[in-house]
């Protein structure tokens, strides 16, 4: 009895139902302690449920006192699903129709999973699953109990583990199918409307899609011939992350654009991939243990990636700095953070415990960063050992319309007095041999002004120098002749991809 009551009690306190909590302002706010209601017997767990018929009607319309009670309780409940209906159905006449049993298997992962992640949006630490990857298969050849599902899957977090599954349920695909380690997902389409995508967003695949469009050109073009030349129309039609073998390759942008021989629009999709930014020093240091570092938005520490794939980011954008790290002695490492013009706008010390594998850091830099090409250096005993790049980029839209100088100039110059921090690295540049280039800082001030075509020959030479146009298709009739129809390709999203088409359910329950 007593380890029950122990057991309730911790379930209690994790859940926060001894909390009072209110959502205002898409934000989940902790007022204060409260007391559980005397003579009900709490209970939960999982949020996935099934539940009968004459329960439903129950809870939907019976105004005893258990059910009005137990609605007011949970109104102001963190995760009311995870435990209301469970305490109402054991307190209930109904409880003897309970079975512990939610069908399912869940990938906790506790150590990676508990982080409050979600601090943002909570005033609480919680815990949530970890996607499964091939390490967990074993899981699902152990299963003691009914099972009927599992998670969590992302197929942009790992794509193996779900063929793996396939392939145990189902069996093998046919050899030579296409699109197996493919995957590609949606993240804007025409209907959803432009008033969706960022500024920042907007631009980046306005530019990509002009990148293409010099593929085309460069790839393409003979001279005297305009068949396979083109002139950039509209907004995206679509725009698609796209993964192989569950590594990020790039957007798929898919656009409108005039050709020049024959003055008709045609719709094109164009592949651009990110250059490789990260550099262990030449030569290499004796200083082993870092990996990776990469610079980003939106760091998933449960799943230990970037949400924001790709790194778009604009100068008002708050960057994170990862770095990846092999096993190895306990070090402490520097990281530099230097902005196109050689300002340092920030450095700091991150001590690498020798079990550490992720490290991530947020220096609070004053805004708007300034935009260009940034370098993040990283040294061990003052003496570099790696280096990355990221993209600031500029913007060519301000709430969705062609950006204006008065908004340029105040996006694109900077931080005010070139003040990323309070303290001033500046008697760090000729120690580490960053000099400042006057003509440097000059063009920059010139650029800050660009409006139109010139600021998108800046946007575009700066993306070009960070990402490059793979390829270019046709989505349908096209004036050149040597362009590729996207279905031929194995890279568009509209290339085949038989795993992911689902036909009629067979006789025997199964889908394939």
């Amino acid at each position: 009895f007593l380890a029950l009551t122990l057991t309730l009690d911790l379930f209690i306190r994790k859940q926060g139902l001894d909390r009072l909590f209110l959502e205002c302002d898409t934000h989940m706010w902790r007022l204060g302690d409260r007391k559980i209601p005397e003579g009900i017997a709490v209970d939960g767990g999982s949020d996935w449920f099934l539940l009968n018929r004459k329960f439903v009607e129950y809870v939907t319309f019976s105004n005893d006192d258990l059910v009005t009670k137990m609605k007011r309780f949970y109104s102001y409940t963190l995760l009311p699903a995870e435990s209301f209906f469970h305490t109402v159905l054991e307190n209930s006449p109904y409880c003897d129709s309970m079975v512990d049993n939610n069908l399912r298997i869940t990938n906790w992962n506790r150590k990676l999973g508990c982080k409050c992640q979600y601090k943002h949006i909570v005033d609480w630490c919680g815990c949530s699953p970890n996607d499964f990857k091939p390490a967990d298969f074993h899981r699902f050849q152990q299963t003691a109990r009914p099972t009927f599902f599992a998670r969590k899957f992302e197929a942009v977090v790992n794509q193996e583990i779900i063929g793996q599954l396939d392939y145990y349920l189902y069996g093998n695909y046919p050899s030579g199918t296409p699109g197996l380690r493919s995957y590609w997902e949606n993240v804007y389409d025409e209907p959803d409307g432009v008033h969706t995508l960022s500024d920042v967003a907007l631009t980046m695949y306005h530019a990509f899609s002009r990148l293409g469009l010099r593929r085309a050109e460069t790839s393409f073009h003979t001279t005297g011939d305009n068949s396979c030349r083109y002139y950039p129309m509209g907004h995206p039609v679509s725009v698609h992350i796209y993964f192989l073998a569950d590594r990020f390759q790039g957007f798929l942008i898919k656009h409108h654009a005039t050709n020049l021989a024959v003055s008709k629009l045609e719709t094109l999709e164009t592949w651009v991939m990110p250059k490789k930014v990260f550099k262990i020093a030449s030569p290499p240091s004796d200083f082993g243990r870092l990996q990776f570092s990469e610079i980003g938005t939106e760091w998933d520490a449960k799943e230990r990636l970037f949400r924001n794939f790709g790194g778009l980011l604009g100068p008002t954008d708050e960057p994170v700095g990862m770095q990846k790290w092999g096993k190895g002695p306990n070090v402490t490492v520097t990281v530099i953070w230097v902005d196109p013009v050689n300002v340092i706008a920030a450095t700091y010390d991150i001590l690498i415990e020798s079990s550490a594998e992720y490290t991530h850091y947020k220096p609070p830099l004053n805004l708007p960063l300034r935009p260009g090409v940034w370098t993040i250096k990283i040294l061990h005993h003052w003496v570099q050992v790696a280096e990355t790049k990221f993209l600031v980029t500029p913007l060519t839209f301000s709430n969705r319309q062609p950006i204006k100088q008065e908004e340029a100039l105040k996006y694109h110059s900077g931080p005010p007095k070139n003040a990323y921090m309070e303290q001033s690295f500046q008697g760090l540049n000729p120690v580490l041999n960053i000099p400042i280039s006057a003509a440097r800082v000059d063009q920059a001030k010139r650029n800050a002004a660009l409006v139109g075509a010139r600021l998108e020959a800046w946007v575009d030479s700066l993306v070009g120098s960070v990402w490059s146009a793979v390829d270019i298709c046709s989505t349908g009739p096209t004036a050149c002749p040597v362009m590729q129809a996207c279905t031929q390709t194995a890279w568009s999203s509209l290339s085949p991809d038989p795993k992911s088409e689902l036909g009629p359910v067979k006789p025997d329950g199964r889908l394939r």
